[in-house]
């Protein structure tokens, strides 16, 4: 039987970072603030929008009262430039392609709201092989908590595997017992080695065999 395959957004399938950044720089900008650079913003990413945002103020010296003002602002800006600079990660829809066809159903669980989310993969022209969207405004709580991800694997119909690029989906997998596969070239801010998983790998034309031989090992 062929395992489900949940992903990760941000960082795994996409780089997101150059229209997160772009929304951010909106942002301040109409604050008469400095932008801050694209590292810095990328290092921010992974805990959803809101908690982003808590990040850019205390780095900018901006009252949190003014936190809700501030996302929603962002959330905007970043709605309006999605998919402009966005790509997807070299090698992502022949994987999925390939996957698809050998059977796996595939989701998403990812800390991104979800108006932001259909945008992407409908842009991309993904939206379709996706049989579960779990989204950072689904559910009450966000990665780690395993709750999205396990949501995705009960639409999907039975547990699998969770492929991500970062600690807190490394956590995420450990919290819902799933194994977890590793995108090497994403937004982790810890080192390759202090990141739990089952399999690594760094190009997406390696995710198939790496399925496989989790799958295998499952069996």
């Amino acid at each position: 039987m062929t395992l489900p395959i949940v992903f990760d957004l941000d960082g795994t399938l996409v780089h997101s970072a150059p229209d997160i950044h772009l929304a951010v720089a909106r942002m301040l900008e109409e604050e008469r603030l400095p932008p801050l650079d694209l590292p810095t913003i990328t290092s921010f990413i992974g805990n959803g929008l809101p908690k982003l945002v808590e990040r850019v103020m205390g780095a900018q010296g901006i009252d949190m009262s003014r936190h809700g003002e501030l996302s929603a602002r962002v959330l905007d800006h970043y709605n309006a430039v999605n998919g402009t600079l966005t790509r997807l990660f070299p090698g992502v829809a022949e994987a999925l392609d390939e996957l698809h066809a050998a059977g796996h159903p595939i989701g998403l669980c990812t800390n991104k709201p979800l108006v932001p989310t259909e945008t992407i993969l409908s842009h991309f022209g993904i939206d379709s092989l996706f049989g579960a969207v779990v989204a950072g405004d689904s559910l009450p709580v966000k990665k780690p908590e395993p709750d999205g991800l396990l949501r995705a694997f009960e639409m999907l119909g039975r547990p699998g595997i969770y492929v991500g690029d970062s600690e807190i989906d490394a956590e995420t997998a450990q919290n819902a017992r799933m194994p977890f596969a590793l995108f090497s070239g994403g937004y982790r801010k810890a080192p390759l080695e202090q990141i739990p998983h089952d399999m690594i790998f760094e190009d997406f034309r390696a995710l198939p065999q790496v399925v496989r031989q989790i799958q295998d090992r499952a069996a």
